[in-house]
Order: structure tokens, then C-alpha cells, then sequence
């Protein structure tokens, strides 16, 4: 009997000393996040000791996955980085999310082929051309494709019907159509339209996405041309953490927002968040807004002594 105790014993404290792996955070991401916040989630994952798994994609399409889950499994992923705010407010207002809080920014361009002469000036001009083939992503299933569009109907000011021209020549090649082409494993889509097939001579994409092709093989030709004033259009990206969130689904979001997320962000070419901070915080939402709030003030800081 003392001899099966002892190894029973033996057992237990064998059992008790087994490290417990930590349990992974999920985190869903715009596609045009996969590079800067893959980079954030293994800074965090060497920091805390915390596995972070990520799914990027289009945003529209990625809230309605996260909502197809929570009916399925009343659960879904930890954090989600949207690339508008709108989408992830669709999740707040449905009761499957904290509040949301604009965590980073990125603008629209048009990342144009080799070749064509094309600068702010006479943009469009270009787009309007008939022989000129304009990309762009997919309304409703990519913020992108909504940033489009809202880019032809501010055409509009120029000339009344401009925007209705944009929107029928427009080829959503990204962004979740079901009838794009599709772009080879590995191959960066805007190399690949511009340069490789030529099925596009400009495409409205963001800033980020443009800098990425640029430094990929084949994009090093590729012209990045900011819109015209009147054209211009900000992409405010929206960050949340989800309903039945893990507590270190919070402690990631916080290190999005955190100086050390920041920085990474603005690597790749995103900017600083806006100020304004959404209403109706809950206990998450209150958490995301301080930390916002300290990075807006660290980076004022940082400027005013740089100036003196």
C-alpha cells in the first residue's frame, strides 16, 4: 500500500512541475494589416510569453465571419483590427463587442504602372480616360472598395456624373468578388495587375499597400501618386476586442495601442489615430481610450522637445 502511495506520489509531483502552455490569443486583421500587426503579435508573443494566432482578410467579410460564429459557437476571436471603424461599431452595436477605438491611420493613393507620366495634377484626368484601367477592391466586403467609391463621388465636385463614369469602369480585383482573378500564392496583388498581367494601369489602394509593392520584386518601378486635395480620402482603422474575449485578448489590444505598437505601425507607413474617443465606454472600450489618449500625449511630447 505505502509503495502504491509513493508512486502515486511520484506521479503528482511529476504532473504538478509540467509547465502550462499558454492558451493562444486570437487576433482577426485587415488585410492590409497582415505585415505591420504579424510584426506587433510576435513583439507581444516574445514580451508576455503569450502565442498570438491571426487571420487576416478583407474587414467586411471577416465581421460577418466573426458573426457567423458567435451563432454557431456563442465565441470568436479575441481582438479584432479593422481597416474602418465601421465594421467593428457593426459588432459593438450587435452587443458581440467592447467599444471601438480608432487605433491607427492610413490615407488612399493611386499606385500607378510604369510608364504613364501620371502625377496629383492630372490623376483625374487619367482615371476618366476610357483606354485607362482602373482597380480597385470590393465595395461592402473591403473598406477599400468603400474608399474608392468614395473617392469617384467626391469627383463629382469637378464634374456632375464623373463618379457614375468611375464606378462602371472600375475592375474590383480584391477584396472578396467572387469573380476576380485569382492572384498566385506568394505574388503581392498589386505587382502582380500592374506589372505582371497589366489588367490594371492604376489602382486606388492605400499608402501601406503601395510602400509594400514597392519593395517587392518587380514593384520597383511602381508610382505611388497622392490624390488631389479634392479627392483626398483618410482610412480610419477601428480596434475592438470581441465578446468572451480572453482577459490577454485585452493585454494584446493594449499593445497594439501602446508606444511599442505604435512604432511598428508607423514603420509600414501608417499614421497616428484620431483624438476623438467613441462614447458609451465600457470597461474594455475605457481601457483602449486611455491607452490612446497616452500615446497621443507621448508623441506630442516627443515632438515639442524635439523643437526645442
Amino acid at each position: 500500500m505505502k509503495k502504491h502511495f509513493f508512486a502515486f506520489s511520484l506521479i503528482a509531483c511529476a504532473v504538478s512541475v509540467i509547465p502550462t502552455k499558454a492558451l493562444a490569443v486570437n487576433l482577426y486583421g485587415a488585410g492590409s494589416l497582415r505585415d505591420s500587426l504579424t510584426e506587433v503579435a510576435e513583439s507581444f508573443s516574445e514580451k508576455y510569453g503569450i502565442p498570438v494566432e491571426t487571420r487576416f482578410g478583407p474587414s467586411g467579410l471577416t465581421r460577418e465571419f466573426i458573426e457567423q460564429e458567435f451563432s454557431k459557437t456563442g465565441k470568436s476571436a479575441d481582438v479584432f483590427a479593422s481597416a474602418d471603424v465601421d465594421n467593428p461599431q457593426t459588432l459593438f452595436q450587435e452587443g458581440l463587442s467592447e467599444p471601438v477605438v480608432n487605433f491607427t491611420s492610413n490615407r488612399m493613393v493611386a499606385v500607378v504602372r510604369s510608364g504613364l507620366g501620371i502625377t496629383s495634377n492630372n490623376l483625374l484626368n487619367f482615371l476618366l480616360k476610357p483606354e485607362i484601367k482602373l482597380g480597385t477592391s470590393t465595395p461592402i466586403a473591403d473598406p477599400s472598395g468603400n474608399y474608392a467609391w468614395q473617392i469617384f463621388d467626391k469627383s463629382d465636385q469637378i464634374t456632375p456624373g464623373n463618379s457614375q463614369i468611375l464606378k462602371n469602369k472600375a475592375l474590383q480585383l480584391v477584396g472578396g468578388n467572387p469573380n476576380a482573378p485569382i492572384v498566385p500564392n506568394g505574388k503581392n496583388n498589386l505587382v502582380y495587375f500592374l506589372e505582371e498581367t497589366k489588367q490594371a494601369d492604376i489602382f486606388l489602394a492605400y499608402y501601406t499597400s503601395g510602400k509594400t509593392a514597392q519593395v517587392t520584386a518587380g514593384g520597383e518601378n511602381l508610382q505611388i501618386v497622392e490624390l488631389p486635395d479634392y479627392l483626398a480620402t483618410k482610412a480610419n482603422y477601428g480596434l475592438t476586442t470581441l465578446k468572451n474575449a480572453d482577459p490577454d485578448g485585452e493585454k494584446l489590444a493594449e499593445y497594439i495601442l501602446s508606444p511599442e505598437g505604435q512604432e511598428i505601425l508607423t514603420k509600414y507607413g501608417f499614421s497616428s489615430p484620431s483624438t476623438s474617443v467613441p462614447e458609451h465606454q465600457g470597461a474594455g472600450g475605457v481601457l483602449l481610450a486611455l491607452g490612446l489618449a497616452l500615446i497621443l500625449n507621448t508623441k506630442q511630447r516627443i515632438k515639442s522637445e524635439s523643437r526645442s
